[in-house]
């Protein structure tokens, strides 16, 4: 597979409390603002949000199994939360290659639920 600058994924996934929960146990990231309603209530969100780290995972998925696809292999990440993301929400991960040698290539990494960016950074891979 050949990839260019300007090339384009993504890919619309519901974030729903069982995704939430599966990745609390995967990861053992039990924190309650992820997980206790009545918790996170009292906290600045107002209530649950999605591990940041499920949706920077969900940007990976599409890295892996989309663009540049399979064999993929992660160089590097860098990552800016935006905007929290609550149970039942629909995030769009979306990946744009920036950038392309030989064998690397930099890719735009981001996240919108609705029109709010959520995840926003960039992504050095080492290409299939």
């Amino acid at each position: 597979m050949s990839v260019r600058v300007g090339d384009r994924a993504e890919r619309t996934v519901l974030v729903d409390a069982a995704a939430i929960a599966a990745f609390a146990d995967v990861s053992g990231d039990r924190n309650p603002v992820h997980l206790d309603e009545r918790y996170a209530a009292s906290t600045r969100f107002g209530g649950t949000v999605a591990h940041g780290m499920l949706t920077a995972a969900l940007v990976s998925a599409l890295l892996g199994t989309e663009l540049p696809g399979p064999g993929t292999v992660y160089l590097g990440q860098e990552l800016r939360f935006r905007a929290p993301v609550r149970p039942g929400e629909r995030l769009r991960c979306e990946v744009e290659v920036t950038d392309v040698d030989a064998r690397r290539a930099t890719i735009a990494t981001r996240a919108w639920v609705g029109e709010t960016l959520v995840l926003d950074g960039q992504a050095r891979v080492l290409l299939p």
